[in-house]
This record gives C-alpha cells, structure tokens and sequence, in this order.
C-alpha cells in the first residue's frame, strides 16, 4: 500500500548523506555539526552516579527540578534574565524536538512562518507537519546578515511566527543587538512569535556578546527560547535540550512535549545540572577553548 505522504519534499537528510560519504572517503566530516571532543568526566560521573543512585524510571514531564533550577540559574549570570524555573522552562529531547514542539504548540494550518535562509534543516519540515508554509527570506550571500527591511515585507495577515538563528548554522554569523532592536521594532504590533535557536549559544569568537532573546523584555514575551547541551558538553547523541517561554508559552509547548517524547534522558539530565551549578567555568570558557584552536 502506498502512503500520501505527507513530506514530499524530504529525503534523507543531508547529514546523513555528508557522514556516509565521510566514513566511506576516510575524509574529515565538515557537514555535522557535533564537536570532536570528548565529553567532560565530570558529566559522564555525576550522570553514572546518577543511574547507580536508581534514577532510571520516568523523569517529570518538564524536566528534572536541579535541571531547571541551573537552567533558570545560567539565564540570569549570562543574560541578566529572570526564569522560573517551573512555570518558564521545559527540558526536552535535543533542541530538535523543543523547535518542533514550539511550531506546533502556537502554528495552526494555513498559517505562515518566515524562515531566514540558509537554515537548519529541521524547520521546514516542522513546519510542514503543522499544515502551515515556510516563507523563506534570504540572508546576505556575502555576510549573512539579516535585511530587516526584507523581513518585513514577507509578513502577511497569515504570518504566525518567525524562526532567528545565532550564532547561525551554518555560517556563524550572529545578530548583534542592533539586530535584535530591529526584530523587536518589526514584530512590535503584531501578534507574530518568534523562537530564537541558540544552541551554539557559546561558541563564540573574538570576545562577541551573544545577543540572547533572553537579554530583551520586549522580545522574551513572545518568544520560544531554544538552546541545547549537546554542542556546549561535546555530546550531541545524548540529545539533552530546553525551552525557556513565558509561562502561557510554556503551557501550549508542554501539550505538545508530553505527547511527543514526553520526557527525556533522566541521569544525563542529573549530570548537566551538576555541570552548570559546579562547573560554569566550561561553559563561560568554551568560546576561548575554540578561539585557541583557529
């Protein structure tokens, strides 16, 4: 029986094409985005000790509370914002699923979501899968940056929402704040949501400022904050990621979560909060352990 399949336009995804061909050509895999580096020991034995303690079972549905509380912790000593830890963040499988959770939770069908070119491939799909349509807009070919002008011109009576990347896969460019006053200028009036993908949120270069949604209150009550801990601890199959939303936001993303993976890896989730309360010095520090290796 053959399905009407409901992506037609998707295939396998390029990542997996670039890891085949790596591994067959013994070449350097330049198109995945996962750290060769080895996790930090520190993580790997606070999450074994975890498992050895007996906590194995079902985690809560919106993440374990240590978790939450470092997360809320972490949002206030690098963007100065204040989260509550249990109505504001949501723990989830990888930043992957929070992106299609925050879709879903607020884009009905026939609705539209501008997407900012090149992008991670997840979105459109997503977007799909919601019945609404990707709107693409392009970024500058020479510098990746964002033609708010342009931006603007795309919304239409059906825009629903707006996808922002920095620092962006996968050029590594980042919205400065001057960006970030020009996205609130354009989305102020509307009834537009934004999710801001922040997951290489530390991997930054040349003492840069992330411009995190989180440092503006006009942006943060709209927005969907995304970032993941895959890329920052250099262990990206552990697929640990989270949602930081206002708490009506962080409502209609948890109606989807529970019902899509529910929870998430329970002990990793023990180790990186561990991680973030004791050790914030490898996140913080992550940019210049980079910056030595150009």
């Amino acid at each position: 029986m053959q399905p009407n399949t409901k992506l037609p336009k998707v295939g396998t995804t390029i990542f997996t094409v670039m890891s085949q061909l790596a591994a067959e050509h013994g070449a350097v895999n330049l198109g995945q985005g996962f750290p060769d580096f080895s996790a930090p020991q520190r993580l790997i034995d606070e999450t074994a000790r975890a498992m050895a303690a007996g906590l194995n079972q079902y985690p809560p549905m919106t993440g374990v509370a240590p978790l939450r509380q470092a997360i809320a912790q972490k949002a206030l000593d690098c963007y100065g914002a204040q989260v509550d830890a249990d109505s504001e963040i949501t723990v989830t499988s990888g930043g992957t699923e929070a992106i299609f959770n925050a879709i879903h939770a607020v884009v009905r069908a026939g609705e539209e979501v501008i997407v900012l070119d090149p992008a991670y491939d997840c979105y459109e799909p997503a977007i799909d899968l919601a019945g609404a349509r990707a709107v693409h807009v392009s970024l500058d070919p020479q510098t990746f940056a964002v033609d708010w002008d342009r931006v603007r011109a795309a919304i239409t009576p059906r825009t629903r929402m707006l996808i922002v990347n920095t620092p962006h896969n996968p050029s590594g460019a980042m919205l400065s704040a001057q960006d970030m006053q020009a996205l609130a200028e354009v989305l102020r009036g509307t009834q537009i949501y934004l999710i801001s993908d922040e997951v290489y949120e530390h991997i930054i270069y040349d003492g840069r400022r992330h411009e995190s949604a989180l440092r503006y209150p006009e942006l943060r009550e709209r927005t969907f904050v995304i970032s993941s801990f895959g890329k920052t601890y250099h262990c990206t199959g552990w697929k640990i990621g989270y949602a930081i939303a206002p708490p009506a936001l962080t409502a209609e993303f948890r109606k989807v979560h529970q019902y899509n993976t529910f929870t998430s890896f329970g002990p990793a989730q023990y180790g990186f909060a561990a991680m973030i309360r004791d050790e914030p010095e490898h996140h913080l520090e992550l940019g210049a352990f980079y910056q030595a290796k150009r």
